[in-house]
């Protein structure tokens, strides 16, 4: 992603009306390009667009029982490429689940309740930050 260009957000969960919420509140960030998917099939089918941040939800099965889960959509973006930043979505709360979430790669866990909104807005900063820390110090270590 250069400076200048806009962070590209896929936002992908079954349940339509929290995808519109969560879509409408990142929009209000100017620098966000969002795009939406209700299932992880369609998520994975436009990963050549090149998404900067994937937010994913943990479930995806309200519209498709046999859709792909949270997990196996996880997996698919990180076979696809590695370097994206997967956010996992989930409205359970254990930390059976959110490690599980850790293992398969995810850059972090957020429990769907009244601060998922605002814990979403300052994880994003968080993982440009620290992509920019990686890129120096392999900058730095590639000089030793």
């Amino acid at each position: 992603m250069s400076e200048h260009s806009d962070i590209k957000i896929f936002l992908v969960d079954d349940d339509a009306v929290f995808l519109k919420a969560l879509e409408i509140d990142f929009l209000s960030n100017e620098k966000f390009n969002i795009e939406t998917y209700p299932t992880g099939e369609l998520c994975v089918l436009n990963l050549d667009r090149n998404p900067d941040v994937v937010i994913l939800d943990y479930q995806l099965d309200g519209i498709h029982k046999r859709a792909m889960n949270g997990i196996q959509t996880l997996d698919k973006i990180k076979a696809f490429n590695p370097d994206i930043p997967v956010v996992i979505l989930s409205s359970q709360d254990k930390i059976e689940v959110a490690v599980n979430c850790m293992h398969h790669k995810a850059f972090d866990y957020v429990v769907k309740s009244e601060t998922a909104f605002f814990r979403l807005q300052k994880i994003i900063p968080a993982i440009f930050k620290l992509k920019k820390l990686e890129k120096q110090l392999k900058w730095y270590m590639e000089r030793m």
